[in-house]
């Protein structure tokens, strides 16, 4: 586009599957949550691949090794390979290799996936602060990890190790409901030390490079269920977006968004990929997609019409949006949203 910002959702005459070579996927909330298939997710999957779609599959969660994320997908009926997988872990180990010498000592606060992401760049994992590291890093380490990960974490940077984190999202997804992310934890260690960690994840730079790295895409779709990492990281990255509602993000909070968190395409979940998508066009003062016309009565977004939720949604996106243009858009949209049942 030639504006710097995105008013409405774009069509597609054809299936995403179809216009791009490959889907980068996020896993929790996307693909599974809780360590469980989402609704869909199989069915869809296999038929995108079978139709010739590259699927990878890129996590910001650096608790798990490729090699056990590639296992469990299996195991869910979604064959995949180690090298299918990205993590935040890998992106975050290339960052320090590019700082750090090689064999340097690094206190991790994570769980294996990082440790095994060190390695594989010539770093060595220490558990303490007393191990003399001259870096931390620290990712998601499950509901279990001690508090006094966080503790070592805190000496060793008061002593003067470099602080790396994997990703900084706040919560995740899981099958009893919205938890705490390796953000929450980060923000534990920050309190404590006053410092800033380097961070690799979803949606900065760092990541973004490790993707096109090891899946040598050209043309990318980013699939994701969260506006601050998956789809701000497409938006940072230049590539398309699509946005699936099983995981995080809900319908205001996409309406609400500012032009660096919204998407190209929105679907209800990944069935979204075997299909094309409708046009939202101008309707007179308002937009329409479907059977649904959306506009801005006064201080609200207003809804008329029936049929698909979603193509409401993406007419509500559209006038949201360009009533927003560079900013977020403040406007009601209770009522409209209501109206959805989504």
């Amino acid at each position: 586009m030639s504006q710097q910002y995105r008013s409405r959702p774009l069509g597609s005459d054809v299936a995403l599957s179809e216009a791009y070579d490959t889907a980068l996927l996020d896993l929790d909330g996307v693909v599974y949550a809780g360590g469980h298939a989402i609704v869909h997710a199989v069915e869809s999957l296999g038929s995108a691949r079978e139709g010739g779609m590259h699927l990878a599959y890129v996590t910001n969660n650096a608790l798990r090794t490729p090699d056990a994320v590639a296992e469990h997908l299996t195991e869910l009926g979604v064959p995949a390979d180690a090298t299918d997988v990205i993590t935040s872990a890998q992106a975050v180990a290339r960052l320090m290799a590019d700082q750090l010498p090689s064999g340097a000592r690094v206190l991790v606060v994570g769980g294996e996936g990082l440790r095994v992401a060190l390695r594989e760049r010539g770093l060595v994992p220490v558990e303490s602060a007393d191990d003399d590291p001259v870096a931390v890093v620290q990712g998601f380490g499950g509901p279990d990890l001690p508090w006094g990960r966080f503790a070592e974490a805190a000496y060793a940077i008061s002593r003067g190790a470099v602080w790396f984190a994997s990703n900084t999202d706040l919560t995740i997804p899981g099958a009893r409901g919205i938890a705490p992310g390796n953000g929450a934890a980060v923000e534990v260690v920050r309190i404590a030390t006053g410092a800033e960690p380097q961070v690799a994840g979803k949606p900065l730079p760092p990541m973004h490079r490790e993707t096109v790295l090891r899946t040598g895409a050209k043309r990318p779709l980013v699939v994701g269920d969260r506006l601050d990492t998956d789809i701000e990281g497409a938006f940072n990255g230049g590539v398309d977006s699509l946005l699936v509602l099983t995981g995080v993000t809900d319908a205001a909070q996409l309406i609400a968004a500012e032009p660096r968190y919204r998407p190209t395409y929105v679907d209800r979940d990944l069935r979204g990929l075997l299909t094309g998508q409708p046009e939202v066009s101008e309707d007179g003062d308002g937009f329409r997609c479907g059977g649904w016309t959306a506009g801005v009565r006064g201080e609200a977004v207003v809804l008329d019409g029936e049929g698909d939720a979603i193509d409401g949604l993406r007419a509500l996106c559209a006038a949201a949006w360009t009533h927003a243009g560079e900013g977020a858009c403040g406007l009601d949209a209770r009522k409209a949203v209501a109206r959805l049942d989504l």
